[in-house]
């Protein structure tokens, strides 16, 4: 990190954080987008968790919030590595330092710790002395695309990066598990805001899997604002209480869904065409 830094300085470092974050947000938010909302959106309708889509209008405001949630981010990168160049935090370049258990180890602790951070901060930002200046632009996606992921006010995005920084000055945390850890992080985070259920209707009904939250779960989030805060696991919205009361039976319906029949679309393009005629 020192040599990088000697060599780009730390306006060519914040450069290149932005970009990167821009290249992950085109490519995660944008393939998802691509895929299901454009090449498989006839395909998958019925999954379609509130029956449409947003209006072009709101995935341009999750667009432009987004590109500025990045600067904010980019600003925390380059404060972290400030700090591990000045030996203020705990993140290290060698996987010998710790070995590689700990690497693993590492790496879901840091996913745990965040979904703890997450559920707080986010209970704390609905706060009515709060939403309104901090999460209410967030909010604006009542139903929200994959763009919407990062489509926060300057605010929230420097609460959501606060992750990495307070992290490491307690846990040693090598940059490959950092790197693992994002692209978990930003995968889980597209498919929340996914709006189409693909998780299989039997997920909640199972102990292996109902730990995990879906992309219902959070949908169902933006819709009604004061339920369903936890991010990956359903772990302290059920200590907590804060599911909401449909989350299951709203889940198994959207998942239970199947597609129209051809057939009966055919038919009832043959009724349609007889009852004109008539």
């Amino acid at each position: 990190m020192e040599e990088l830094l000697s060599k780009v300085g730390y306006s060519g470092f914040f450069g290149i954080v932005w970009g990167t974050l821009l290249v992950r947000y085109l490519l995660f938010a944008g393939t998802a987008f691509l895929i299901v909302w454009v090449f498989l959106s006839k395909r998958l309708s019925h999954k379609l968790i509130q029956g449409k889509t947003p209006e072009r209008e709101r995935i341009l405001h999750e667009v432009k919030y987004s590109l500025l949630t990045f600067f904010v981010f980019a600003l925390s990168g380059v404060y972290t590595a400030w700090a591990q160049a000045n030996g203020y935090n705990l993140i290290y370049d060698k996987v010998s330092d710790y070995g590689t258990a700990y690497l693993i180890f590492s790496i879901f602790a840091l996913i745990l710790l965040h979904d703890t951070y997450f559920y707080w901060t986010h209970r704390l930002m609905h706060n009515q002395l709060l939403f309104k200046h901090v999460h209410l632009v967030h909010h604006k996606s009542t139903n929200p695309s994959p763009w919407a992921s990062f489509s926060f006010h300057p605010l929230e995005a420097v609460i959501e990066s606060g992750i990495i920084p307070l992290a490491a000055m307690i846990l040693p945390l090598h940059q490959g598990a950092i790197i693992v850890f994002f692209i978990y992080m930003t995968s889980f985070n597209v498919l929340g805001h996914l709006s189409y259920e693909l998780f299989p209707s039997w997920f909640l009904r199972s102990k292996f899997t109902n730990w995990h939250n879906t992309t219902t779960h959070h949908n169902m989030h933006h819709k009604y604002f004061n339920c369903n805060y936890s991010l990956y696991f359903n772990v302290w919205d059920k200590i907590m209480g804060t599911n909401h009361e449909q989350y299951r039976n709203t889940f198994e319906e959207v998942a239970s869904r199947v597609p129209e029949k051809r057939e009966n679309r055919s038919l009832e393009k043959v009724d349609s065409a007889d009852t004109a005629a008539a």
